[in-house]
């Protein structure tokens, strides 16, 4: 029983490093031009070692969206969430949140976006996995907005506008000055 645990444990302690060692190469190389043998060199770990936590580099991919993904949901319980859109407070607090994930993750978030843009199945994949947070987002715009237009769509727009303005500004601007502008415009698209 205990030979179990152990077993499980360096497991998941070598999957950790090979999404670790995974989020440096990305860093260096770019997702497009990492092959898993950097991966698993970073890593220090045999290559078969990456076939057997993940099938391919787009699953290890999966997983470290999924890992971000849960973070995000952890995010959602944090004191100050609101979902009154009406409320530019509300605005402010879940732009700052996805400010703060993109800091701490802006790599895996450019890896996404490399390889949404070269694998449609993969973008379909990643999409599916980031409904829950369209969800999310629809009924604060519901709320908020009930008259202007279909929530789910508002709901994406809200995402592709903070995630496109971090990508272009997060070394631009100071964090506030990104935060506060991005806010009162999107209060001003939700809220007119």
């Amino acid at each position: 029983m205990a030979e179990t645990g152990v077993r499980k444990q360096r497991a998941a302690q070598t999957e950790a490093e090979l999404k670790a060692a995974a989020i440096r190469v990305f860093a260096r190389v770019g997702y497009l031009n990492a092959k898993i043998t950097d991966i698993t060199a970073e890593a220090g770990r045999a290559t078969g070692s990456f076939y057997q936590h993940f099938t391919s580099k787009e699953k290890l991919l999966e997983a470290l969206m999924a890992d971000l993904l849960a973070e995000g949901d952890a995010g959602a319980l944090l004191d100050g969430h609101s979902d009154d859109f009406s409320d530019p407070a509300a605005i402010r607090w879940h732009i700052e949140q996805y400010w703060a994930v993109y800091r701490r993750h802006r790599t895996v978030i450019e890896a996404l976006r490399q390889a949404a843009i070269v694998d449609p199945q993969f973008d379909e994949a990643q999409q599916e996995m980031s409904k829950p947070d369209i969800v999310h987002l629809s009924r604060h715009m519901a709320k908020a907005a009930p008259s202007s237009g279909d929530p789910a769509v508002l709901a994406s727009i809200f995402t592709l506008l903070v995630s496109t303005f971090a990508a272009t500004w997060i070394d631009r601007l100071p964090d506030d000055e990104a935060i506060e502008t991005l806010t009162r415009f999107v209060y001003g698209g939700i809220n007119g």
